[in-house]
């Protein structure tokens, strides 16, 4: 074991238990942390934005709707240019732009120029979630790839979480613009230490960049059978996630709840279960078996949908608590899975599945708030329900190919 640990370190990859691991992870964890509180800062005041700027509340999602469409988009043409330009420079650049514009969308005087600019902040975003996890799957050893992924997502949870919290509580204090300009001046200085901190690469080996090549090894990826599912379980299972924690502001900003942005933009503190979550899904994964993990976290998922159909906050909260936990779960321990099936160009099969990933929170989103207009709390309810048990027949499908394929 010993001699093993040598030929590991020998080679330059990066090992769990060495301060190298912890310097990298706690500058992905930024990075992270920047993404996911820039990205959902509009979520919790989706309400306030139908009156302050006079518009529904399916337009008032495309605040977000919107920039995950951009940034599934954009993902597809970092995750190809990290594979010529390399990992770390793209990542530094696009937390810069994404940190700066945070602080501009604060002035917008019009709601299409505030959708304008959170296109343009969508496509810099691109340029951290697929690089980063190829960075993961390049530089970490590989028996400690699923505990550097799961702290790399709840990063994610981390993020998620601030940015929704200081929004909520910054719009009932001040305006929903302070707690913008607040939240944008944190990243950056977040920004600075990432780009000080991420040790550089040195398993990353450039390619030239060919369209037509790239177009092709992105077509390859299509043809993999498990790839495929699991870019369809990350469109699915973020749908899920993102039209019940788009409306349930607007359902406890009604009788009988009446909550306030601050006590809403609190709820979401339930995104810690998803740190513990997403590190605890990444190491049984690698114990047990990730397939039969994502089929765990997605029935978990189903269960906490059905929680908040009674009308008691309470149930609510827990039904919130639940599906929190097996969605950061099912999605560490499927991301994980896609370093290990692509058989070449990682950045660009992670590209794909969060394409899938952010597409499902684009056209969920959107869709949701359709059902949401029609049919009320009922209506989202059994809608993402729909969308999870298409999940779990995917989950067993990608267990029994992997198996095989083991």
């Amino acid at each position: 074991m010993m001699n093993m640990n040598r030929d590991i370190q020998a080679k330059g990859y990066i090992q769990r238990g060495t301060p190298a691991f912890k310097k990298a992870n706690l500058a992905l964890f930024a990075a992270a942390f920047i993404t996911f509180a820039n990205l959902y800062i509009t979520q919790p005041i989706m309400p306030i934005f139908t009156k302050e700027y006079h518009v529904t509340p399916t337009m008032a999602s495309l605040s977000l709707s919107l920039t995950t469409l951009s940034l599934a988009f954009g993902l597809l043409v970092f995750g190809s240019l990290s594979e010529a330009w390399g990992r770390k420079n793209i990542m530094s650049v696009c937390l810069i732009i994404t940190s700066v514009l945070t602080v501009v969308i604060a002035f917008t005087p019009t709601f299409e120029l505030h959708l304008t600019l959170r296109v343009i902040q969508g496509f810099a975003f691109a340029g951290i979630p697929s690089i980063a996890m190829a960075y993961l799957g390049e530089e970490i050893e590989g028996n400690s790839v699923g505990a550097a992924m799961g702290l790399y997502i709840s990063g994610n949870t981390v993020g998620g979480l601030s940015g929704r919290v200081i929004m909520g509580t910054m719009t009932d204090l001040f305006s929903w613009q302070t707690g913008m300009i607040f939240l944008g001046v944190v990243s950056l200085i977040a920004a600075i230490y990432f780009i000080w901190a991420l040790p550089s690469s040195k398993h990353f080996h450039p390619q030239d960049l060919h369209l037509k090549k790239l177009a092709g090894t992105l077509i390859s990826h299509l043809r993999n059978p498990v790839l495929v599912l699991l870019f369809l379980i990350a469109f699915f299972l973020m749908g899920a996630f993102v039209t019940i924690y788009n409306y349930l502001g607007f359902k406890l900003a009604e009788p009988p709840y009446l909550l306030s942005m601050t006590i809403i933009g609190w709820l979401f503190i339930v995104y810690l279960v998803g740190t513990f979550s997403s590190t605890w899904f990444g190491m049984l994964g690698d114990k047990f078996g990730r397939p039969l993990l994502i089929t765990l976290g997605v029935l978990l998922m189903l269960l906490g949908v059905v929680l908040t159909l009674p009308v008691s906050l309470f149930y609510k909260i827990i039904g919130i608590i639940v599906l929190t936990f097996g969605f950061f779960g099912a999605h560490s321990v499927a991301s994980g899975l896609v370093s290990r099936y692509a058989t070449h160009d990682i950045a660009q099969a992670s590209s794909l599945y969060l394409f899938a990933y952010y597409m499902g929170s684009s056209v969920g989103g959107s869709v949701g708030g359709i059902f949401w207009s029609r049919y009320g709390w009922g209506g989202v309810v059994g809608f993402t329900m729909g969308l999870l048990v298409v999940s779990i027949f995917l989950a067993l499908k990608v267990k029994k190919l992997s198996g095989r394929n083991t």
